[in-house]
C-alpha cells in the first residue's frame, strides 16, 4: 500500500472570542489557509483532488458544507471538490485521516485536510441550541434516552469525573494550566511558531481592519500566575475545574497537504512527515473525555511501539484533567507533552484544532530534530483519534 506524506502544514494564530479574527467569515478565513498550502508547495491548484474540512458548529456562516464554501472563496478552481467532517473536537484530525486514507488507497494523489471554527461568529453548541429553541428537537433521541436514562451528556461533568477518578486537586490543575501559558509564551518569544503561522489581517467583529497582521496567538497570558488562577471561580460547584484550567474559546483555521508517492513526484517537493499510524475508537460517552487513554494504548499496540518510542506528544488540553490523566496512565514523559503549550493557553477552535495541533506537531518535530510524534484528542460522544507521525 502507498504511504501518506505531509508536504505542507500551516495555521492561523488563535484569536480570542470577539478578538482579532472575529471579523473574518469562517469560509474566508479557511480559504486563506488553502491558498497558503498552494503557495508553500507550488502546487498547481487544479491538481488538488479533494478538500476535507473539519468543523463542529455547522450552522449559520459555517453551514451548507463549509469545506466547499472555503474552496469557492479561495484560489482553487471550481473543479476541486470538498466535504465537511464533524467528529466533534477531532473533526480536522479525522479530516487528516480521511485524506491519508484516500492517498494510501491510490484513489487520489493530492488532498488537503483542514479545519476551521469561528467561535465568535458561530457560538459553541449553536446547531443544537438554535434548533431546540425553535421547536426542532434535540439530538437526544428516545433510543439514546432509553440506553442512558437520566443522563445529560456534558464535557464539564466529564472533566470533573476524570479529576475525581484520579484524585486531582484544583492546585494541581492550576499548576498544569500555568505551565501551558509559560510554555506557549516561551515558544512565542523564541519564534517556535513562526514557520507554521500564516499571518492574516486583523479584522475585528464589527468588520473594521486595524492595518495590523495577526501573527501571534492571542490567548497567551504572559503574566499568568498561580495566585491569579486561584481567584477564578469553579465551573461546577464543588468541583475542581475552572476556566483557567480549561481550553480557551478560539477562532482559527489550519490545514495540511497530504500526498502519496505519485503526488510527491507531481509536486517535486520533499515531505515533512509520514503518517505512521492512524486510528479512532469510541468509549464511555458520559465520562466522554477519557478515551484518549485507551485509544493511545490501542494505537501503540497496533503500531508495535511503546510510549517511550514517541519523542513528542500533542494531547489536546480541553480541560487539564484530560492530558494529566493521559500522562499518569500511559507513564509518559511530561517533558515531551505539549512542549509549546496547549489549548489552555493557545485556544481550542473546536473543529479546527485537530489540524492546528498536527501543524504544531510537524513543525515541533523539525525544530527539535525529533523523529516520532503522537497526537490524540478527546471528542464529544466519548471518541478519540490517534495519529503517529514520523518526521522526514
Amino acid at each position: 500500500m502507498a504511504e501518506a506524506f505531509i508536504v505542507a502544514a500551516t495555521r492561523t494564530a488563535g484569536g480570542k472570542r470577539n478578538g482579532k479574527l472575529s471579523g473574518w467569515h469562517p469560509a474566508d478565513l479557511a480559504a486563506q489557509v488553502l491558498n497558503e498550502l498552494i503557495k508553500r508547495t507550488g502546487c498547481d491548484p487544479a491538481l488538488v483532488e479533494d478538500v476535507i474540512m473539519g468543523c463542529v458548529g455547522q450552522a449559520g456562516e459555517q453551514a451548507v458544507n463549509i469545506g466547499r464554501n472555503a474552496v469557492m472563496a479561495s484560489m482553487l478552481p471550481e473543479s476541486v471538490p470538498a466535504t465537511s467532517v464533524d467528529r466533534q473536537c477531532g473533526s480536522s484530525q479525522q479530516a487528516l485521516h480521511f485524506a491519508a486514507q484516500a492517498v494510501m488507497s491510490g484513489s487520489m494523489d493530492i488532498v488537503i485536510a483542514a479545519g476551521v471554527e469561528s467561535m465568535s461568529r458561530v457560538p459553541m453548541g449553536l446547531p443544537s441550541t438554535l434548533a431546540a429553541k425553535n421547536g426542532f428537537g434535540t439530538y437526544m433521541s428516545p433510543g439514546i434516552q432509553q440506553r442512558y436514562p437520566g443522563v445529560q451528556f456534558s464535557q464539564f461533568t466529564g472533566a470533573e469525573m476524570i479529576a475525581k477518578k484520579y484524585g486531582m486537586k484544583r492546585e494541581e490543575l492550576d499548576a498544569f494550566a500555568l505551565e501551558s501559558h509559560l510554555r506557549a509564551a516561551a515558544a512565542t518569544k523564541a519564534g517556535a511558531f513562526n514557520n507554521e503561522i500564516l499571518q492574516v489581517k486583523v479584522r475585528m467583529n464589527d468588520g473594521t481592519e486595524t492595518g495590523e497582521m495577526h501573527a501571534t496567538d492571542e490567548g497567551i497570558r504572559y503574566d499568568a500566575s498561580l495566585q491569579g488562577m486561584a481567584g477564578v471561580k469553579l465551573i461546577v460547584e464543588g468541583g475542581v475545574c475552572t476556566a483557567a484550567s480549561a481550553s480557551q474559546i478560539c477562532d482559527g483555521a489550519a490545514g495540511l497537504m497530504v500526498v502519496n508517492e505519485r503526488g510527491l513526484k507531481a509536486l517535486g517537493v520533499k515531505p515533512l512527515a509520514r503518517v505512521h499510524h492512524m486510528s479512532v475508537i469510541g468509549g464511555d460517552p458520559v465520562v466522554m473525555l477519557e478515551t484518549p487513554v485507551p485509544a493511545t494504548e490501542r494505537a501503540l499496540k497496533k503500531a508495535g511501539m511503546k510510549i517511550d518510542d514517541i519523542d513528542l506528544y500533542e494531547v489536546n488540553e480541553a480541560f487539564a484533567p484530560v492530558p494529566m490523566a493521559w500522562l499518569k496512565v500511559l507513564g509518559a514523559d511530561h517533558a515531551r507533552l505539549n512542549v509549546n503549550g496547549g489549548a489552555i493557553a493557545l485556544g481550542h477552535p473546536l473543529g479546527g484544532s485537530g489540524a492546528k495541533l498536527m501543524t504544531t506537531l510537524v513543525h515541533a518535530l523539525h525544530n527539535r530534530g525529533k523523529r516520532y510524534g503522537l497526537q490524540t484528542m478527546c471528542e464529544g460522544g466519548g471518541l478519540a483519534n490517534v495519529t503517529i507521525l514520523e518526521r522526514l
